[in-house]
């Protein structure tokens, strides 16, 4: 054991044991590393890798890998590999498996075919001894996947191209190194050790993927504490992990699958995601950095053996492989260099499972007395983790740079023709609502919008108190925080007028708002309405986009969006906006989409659809009549969101039917969490005079009623 090295004129003894200096030293190089390789245009992760080869027992040997870095290390080495699946854009995902997989194929078979000849060839080493070689080549760490989150980029194709070829090529690194390692047990011999592998490692993911969503469905429900949650996310992460070593393979397969199923219960744009991305970063991930550094020798380059040479080979195969991996799946699906780049950057960095197959190896004593893996292989492995970590972090930073400056000049047309920004408001009456209008607003917002979101609160002039004002300062508060949890900026605005309706139309005038989202109305009495004269001021008042929301469950717990669409509703101003916000909706929360139109406005929505990139989430039904809306109730179920497209009086898309709607909802769908949305139209009702609208519309006339009386018999008929 090295001796201690005592500083006794300062008082300092090295290396440092004492927990508070250890943890304060950790979190200076946390805090300056990134500064310093900042300004040295270096990736991040770079610094804090030699932060750990400078400080560890092969540096200055000022902090020793105990226990700490071991737990805090596996922890961010799960973490890393939990946000490739929590991330994941899993529409993309279900568009892009075909790549994925033949990404997954390659990235597994090159380096497991050059790993082996160079290893026979150049190095002399046994069949076995080279396979194990091979397979540490073959899987793959996504050590730069900071620097995509960093980026915005988590949800692009080459990352899900990259993210699913990593599941496969691990999990066949792993079962190699398992029926390698099962070789040498006693208790198991020839093939039945990976037979039984197998089998349990399939009913164990089947387990994860059948109960672990109904669990996260259950508790979302039931408590919306946010400590609660965020704990309970981690809980399942760590419960996936440990279950998979249970059964013998790598944890990181379990953290992995536990991400991807936990995906669609955490929006990506929401406060939980938010706290789950900024604890990695700012902990977990580093520390497993520090110690992936801190096992380093660089010494062991310039010492006599074979360590440099094995070091040399297997950087250079391991970096080769990958890169043609990542070209022929550029070339078999022809994607962009930039792509190409980044599949190879994020591939090619060596540190979770390579640590597991080395050390395994090393452990292994073979009947001749000699180790499977000898001291120049684990030598030479840890100075390939350094060497391709670095690579991978600046190959990365740079294709990362330039898909963002391609996508920026890509949309720099369609930016110049936007005719106005993406400015959205919430209207604040009730505490109980205030979470779900406002995961609602982050929903629909634009992801790249930087625009704050507008939270009001009126109180009206011959009415006030004390009391409501407190109130409404501490709703107004609330609304910030859970949106500030959500990295959103949020502008209050606390404003007294004689009318509520008024004086949210006034502010939304001031702030050019585009789109406004209130709580449905509580009835006080039986005279009043549905609405209640607020909303209905409110949609007189104003032509702009309003969404009134009714939530029973929290939003991430939804399983369905259902679309009912009116007739002519293509021809709204709105149209647009509001297709491609349910879509928005559909893809952050993961669910399937049902649009219930006629076949006229399907053709128009699948245009939108398309250009969205959402079809892989919506289905279509046709709904000719309106007055078929109560065939809906067969299909919205508690745990869907049913949204009504509805149009005000004198608009294009507007029916006389829509007087029935309130009546319909509340003896059909009282049970269901709702939204209904009025589109922007045409002109502003204020700066409009016009005698065209009548004062009362019927709700169906006789003529009306025979006309589509003889035409659905005439249909029947045919």
């Amino acid at each position: 054991m090295k001796e201690l090295i005592d500083l006794t004129s300062i008082g300092i003894t090295l290396p440092i044991t004492d927990p508070t200096w250890i943890f304060f030293l950790v979190l200076v190089i946390i805090l300056f590393a990134p500064i310093l390789m900042g300004k040295l245009r270096i990736p991040h992760i770079i610094g804090m890798i030699l932060a750990g080869v400078i400080i560890g027992e092969y540096g200055f040997n000022i902090l020793e890998r105990d226990s700490s870095f071991e737990l805090f290390g596996k922890v961010g080495l799960l973490y890393i590999m939990f946000l490739g699946g929590l991330e994941m854009d899993m529409d993309d995902f279900k568009k892009n498996k075909t790549k994925g997989l033949v990404f997954g194929f390659w990235t597994f078979v090159i380096p497991m075919a050059l790993g082996i000849l160079s290893s026979m060839w150049l190095l002399g080493y046994s069949f076995v001894t080279s396979t194990l070689l091979a397979s540490m080549y073959a899987s793959h760490t996504l050590i730069a996947y900071p620097i995509i989150s960093r980026y915005g980029l988590a949800r692009t194709r080459s990352v899900s191209i990259t993210i699913g070829g990593t599941a496969v090529t691990v999990v066949l690194a792993l079962a190699v190194l398992a029926v390698i390692g099962g070789m040498y047990k006693e208790q198991v011999s020839g093939s039945m050790y990976w037979i039984l592998l197998a089998a349990k490692v399939m009913i164990l993911c089947a387990l994860i993927i059948i109960l672990m969503p109904r669990l996260c469905r259950w508790f979302f429900r039931k408590y919306d504490d946010s400590v609660m949650q965020f704990i309970f996310v981690l809980s399942m992460v760590f419960l996936g992990a440990g279950l998979m070593e249970m059964v013998g393979m790598e944890g990181i397969l379990g953290a992995f699958l536990a991400g991807l199923v936990i995906n669609r219960f955490v929006p990506h744009i929401s406060p939980l995601m938010n706290r789950l991305e900024f604890v990695g970063n700012a902990l977990f991930i580093p520390y497993f950095l520090i110690g992936v550094g801190m096992i380093i020798d660089i010494r062991c380059l310039f010492r006599e053996g074979e360590a440099l040479k094995v070091a040399v080979v297997m950087i250079v195969i391991a970096t080769i492989s990958k890169w043609l991996a990542a070209v022929i799946t550029q070339k078999s699906f022809k994607l962009k260099k930039s792509e190409c780049n980044l599949i190879f950057g994020l591939s090619n960095a060596q540190a979770a499972a390579t640590l597991a197959a080395v050390l395994i190896g090393h452990e292994i004593i073979l009947p001749g007395g000699e180790r499977l893996l000898n001291d120049d292989v684990l030598n030479g492995t840890v100075v390939m983790i350094l060497f391709t970590c670095i690579i991978s972090s600046m190959v990365t930073e740079r294709a990362a740079k330039q898909i963002v400056a391609e996508e920026h000049d890509g949309n720099s047309t369609d930016d110049k023709q936007k005719k106005e920004k993406e400015n959205i408001m919430i209207s604040i009456a009730n505490p109980e609502t205030i979470e779900g209008l406002v995961s609602m607003a982050l929903m629909i917002k634009h992801p790249k919008e930087k625009k704050e979101l507008v939270a009001l609160s009126v109180i009206n002039d011959s009415n006030t108190s004390e009391a409501k004002e407190m109130m409404s300062k501490r709703n107004l508060e609330k609304t910030s925080m859970i949106a500030a949890s959500a990295d959103t900026t949020t502008k209050t605005v606390l404003r007294y007028d004689m009318n509520i309706a008024q004086g949210i139309i006034h502010t939304a005038r001031e702030y050019e708002i585009t789109d406004l989202i209130i709580g449905l109305h509580r009835k006080t009495n039986m005279l009043d309405s549905f609405f209640g004269t607020m909303t209905e001021n409110l949609l007189a008042g104003t032509h702009r986009q309003i969404m009134i929301a009714k939530l029973l469950i929290p939003v991430n717990t939804l399983r369905r969006i259902v679309v009912a669409v009116p007739k002519e509703a293509e021809f709204e101003a709105g149209f647009s906006k509001w297709v491609t916000h349910i879509c928005r909706m559909g893809k952050i929360l993961g669910c399937r989409i049902t649009f219930h139109a006629s076949e006229q406005t399907m053709a128009y929505m699948k245009r939108i659809i398309e250009k969205e990139g959402a079809n892989t989430f919506t289905v279509f039904s046709v709904l000719e009549d309106w007055d078929d809306l109560l065939m809906l109730t067969k299909e919205v179920s508690y745990d869907h969101l049913f949204v009504i497209i509805s149009a005000r009086k004198g608009s294009i898309s507007y029916q006389p039917s829509f007087e029935q709607l309130p009546t319909l909802i509340t003896k059909y769908f009282s049970n269901n969490s709702l939204l209904m949305l009025y589109p922007d139209q045409w002109g502003d009702p204020e700066e409009l005079m016009t005698f065209t609208e009548p004062r009362r519309v019927a709700s169906k006339s006789a003529y009306d009623s025979v006309i589509n009386g003889l035409y659905k018999w005439f249909k029947k008929e045919q």
